[in-house]
């Protein structure tokens, strides 16, 4: 499936993580083609799911552990928007340092 087809996927971190991944590949592709709309998608598709992220994180109605899943899933997403092509190298120091910490549920 295309990465903009399937979004930015927040069941859990590891499917942010691919999703991620392959929308960074897309927009690395993008750059390289000159299509500039097509990286503006992907920006679009992970300002969204950040978006959607924040307002997950501030319901009342979820628990302490999930709000803490979505405020990590936003940092994963603000890092790739600071800097896609960086993300691939940046999400596997993050998970060594959440679990370093023993974030329970997040990991």
């Amino acid at each position: 499936m295309s990465p903009l087809v399937e979004g930015v996927r927040q069941d859990d971190l590891a499917h942010l993580e691919r999703t991620l991944l392959q929308l960074a590949q897309e927009y690395r592709q993008a750059a390289e083609r000159g299509d500039r709309d097509q990286q503006r998608l992907c920006r679009r598709a992970v300002i969204e799911a950040k978006d959607h992220a924040r307002l997950a994180s501030r319901n009342p109605k979820i628990s302490r552990e999930k709000q803490l899943e979505k405020e990590e899933m936003i940092l994963w997403m603000m890092t790739w928007l600071e800097n896609p092509g960086v993300f691939e190298t940046w999400v596997p120091l993050r998970k060594n340092h959440l679990r370093g910490e023993r974030v329970d549920g997040l990991l």
